[in-house]
């Protein structure tokens, strides 16, 4: 088949009427849908008439009583040891700018179980440090980097929303 003068008219009239390319191959007969995607990239036609039924928003269904959403437990994922390391928040100190004091800062030879293991810095540096605070019951964590590091899920959720 070949496009001659009068089909390839025929083409862009009806692409510019809206046509779907399935359409267009069945008014012309003997090409394929591909064959009028193919040509009208050829020819550049962009543009096309949008169709009255695409202008206007559609309609939501209703939903049914028995098709709404039954809403799920707060958890996800391995809850294995969700409850394990529960924190007391009235012993908590607010989470504000957490200066360590010098004293207080640990290499990673000087580290033990009851000290914090937070990494504060550039580990490539030299002024890198671990933070050395005492550890709230078996967490490896002071009781401020407990709560950075065990945020509960609906907070993580809240926080990588974007802004609008």
């Amino acid at each position: 088949m070949s496009w001659t003068e009068e089909r390839v008219e025929l083409l862009k009239r009806l692409w510019s009427e809206g046509l779907s390319a399935s359409r267009i191959a069945a008014e012309l007969g003997g090409i394929t849908r591909n064959a009028v995607i193919g040509k009208v990239h050829r020819l550049g036609l962009s543009g096309r008439a949008k169709s009255v039924s695409t202008g206007a928003p559609r309609q939501r269904k209703a939903r049914s009583p028995a098709l709404l959403r039954i809403g799920r437990a707060a958890i996800r994922g391995n809850t294995a040891l969700a409850y394990a390391y529960e924190i007391e928040e009235a012993a908590e100190p607010e989470l504000i700018d957490n200066v360590i004091p010098i004293g207080q800062r640990r290499t990673i030879m000087e580290l033990t179980e009851s000290t914090c293991r937070w990494p504060v810095g550039d580990p490539g540096s030299g002024d890198f440090f671990f933070c050395g605070g005492n550890t709230t019951g078996p967490l490896p964590y002071c009781a401020y980097h407990a709560r950075i590091a065990y945020q509960p899920a609906a907070e993580r959720r809240r926080d990588r929303r974007p802004t609008r």
